[in-house]
């Protein structure tokens, strides 16, 4: 662990940024310690840029985006970068977009001009056909993922308790079967032009390749893509720091376990120490068998047969804090809840160690510092940072705001956002049986 923390604090992420004229801000990152290359695009649309009535169109579109462009088949785009040994996908969030493939070496344009024809060149490749299929797909996914997954409404329940009706957080992300189903090709093509544009997006490069002929590449391909004509902004974002009470939605659900999601609004990714200080906190709570919350509820008293605590990392508005517990075969929603508020209220009254916060922050550094190994998420990270406040070059300040964080200064984050006025409890319980009913 020494020599890997060491490792990191003398090694700095090579960031090499530019922007081309239509607005594509463009990031290269060169490492030759491998002979791969990741491409990674971010465009700065999520679920809430969506309009009222079409719900979901983000995550739908991201499928569209695989059905081909002018110049490229219907899932050709797959068929091209697996034949050439790379891997490909694509993701959707709250509050963007992104696209990636990773590719060996020679390999680079490849991905390069896939990614610029679909920028640039969509909109003649989409029919109705196409959109009729990506549609059942994408409802498909909602029946496996959420109306028919155990627990699997909990992404869009506890967002919409977190946020009110107002906030572009607050509705589903997969969306719902009607918005889906209104959905028309003159949607498409609208949502394409406004938001699928250089200036709205990031491209990275990182891995084994040499910068003088990834400029050249970047230029031939996606030079000549007009920049957009604007996008509408977003509905209002600014929250109070706290819920003003605490807020309970009890769910009964075709499940065999009690599960608690226990939610906190936190102060958003890379704004103040005080996100550090959430993070931290939440992994002295929940990060893997040594918490807090594993070694109370799941070893000692077996009243949980899983427990873990992770921030949302949401760089607008408000973030969230959230606790995930599912109870142990035989123990209620009830007794699960008050054992975790019990160990909430603890930590709030007696604050955390110091020993506790240095196992969180080792944690951490690992994690990142591992991520950093691999071309993609190296390549992801870049983006993320470049996308969310215009300079990818934080992926090297990250550790210091983590290494700023003291036993204190969680303990204080704990007093002033886990209390009882700043809580939302999603709670689902097995639906009773017909003859309990």
């Amino acid at each position: 662990m020494h020599d890997e923390r060491l490792h990191f604090t003398m090694m700095q992420i090579p960031v090499d940024s530019y922007r081309l004229p239509n607005g594509l801000l463009v990031t290269l990152s060169e490492d030759h310690s491998a002979p791969v290359v990741a491409v990674n695009l971010w465009y700065h649309v999520g679920s809430a840029n969506e309009r009222d009535g079409r719900t979901g169109f983000a995550h739908l579109f991201e499928h569209m985006l695989f059905q081909g462009s002018e110049h490229v088949g219907a899932n050709e785009h797959f068929e091209l970068v697996q034949r050439a040994g790379g891997t490909l996908n694509g993701s959707t969030w709250l509050d963007r977009t992104n696209y990636f493939e990773t590719v060996p070496s020679h390999h680079l344009e490849l991905a390069l001009w896939l990614e610029s024809d679909r920028m640039g060149a969509l909109l003649p490749a989409m029919t109705q056909e196409k959109l009729d299929t990506q549609r059942d797909v994408v409802k498909n996914e909602r029946r496996w993922s959420v109306d028919n997954q155990p627990y699997g409404t909990w992404w869009e329940r506890l967002p919409a308790l977190c946020y009110p009706p107002t906030h572009p957080f607050h509705h589903s992300l997969i969306g719902s079967m009607d918005h889906l189903t209104a959905a028309s090709l003159d949607d498409i093509a609208e949502f394409f032009r406004t938001y699928y544009t250089p200036d709205n997006a990031v491209l990275t490069i990182a891995g084994d390749f040499d910068a003088f002929e990834a400029r050249r590449m970047v230029e031939t391909h996606f030079g000549a893509i007009p920049r957009g004509t604007g996008r509408p902004p977003l509905a209002p974002m600014e929250l109070p720091r706290t819920f003003g009470g605490w807020t309970r939605d009890v769910v009964p659900d075709d499940v065999m376990l009690p599960r608690l999601f226990l939610a906190f609004r936190s102060p958003v990714f890379g704004d103040t120490a005080d996100y550090y200080n959430a993070s931290v906190c939440a992994a002295v709570l929940g990060v893997r068998r040594g918490s807090r919350l594993y070694r109370a509820l799941v070893r000692d008293r077996e009243v949980a047969s899983d427990v873990s605590a992770f921030t949302w990392d949401l760089a607008k508005g408000a973030d969230l804090l959230v606790v995930d517990a599912t109870a142990r075969p035989g123990t209620d929603a009830a007794t699960l809840e008050a054992a975790v508020v019990a160990e909430v209220d603890r930590l709030r009254a007696d604050g955390v160690r110091a020993d506790e916060v240095e196992r969180a922050l080792a944690l951490i550094e690992t994690d990142y510092v591992s991520s950093m190994q691999a071309a993609g998420d190296r390549a992801d990270a870049l983006s993320k940072f470049a996308t969310l406040f215009g300079d990818p070059a934080l992926v090297n300040t990250q550790l210091d705001g983590y290494r700023a964080v003291t036993a204190e200064s969680v303990s204080a984050f704990a007093r002033d956002y886990l209390g009882e006025d700043n809580r939302v409890s999603l709670v689902y319980v097995p639906r009773p049986t017909a003859e309990e009913a």
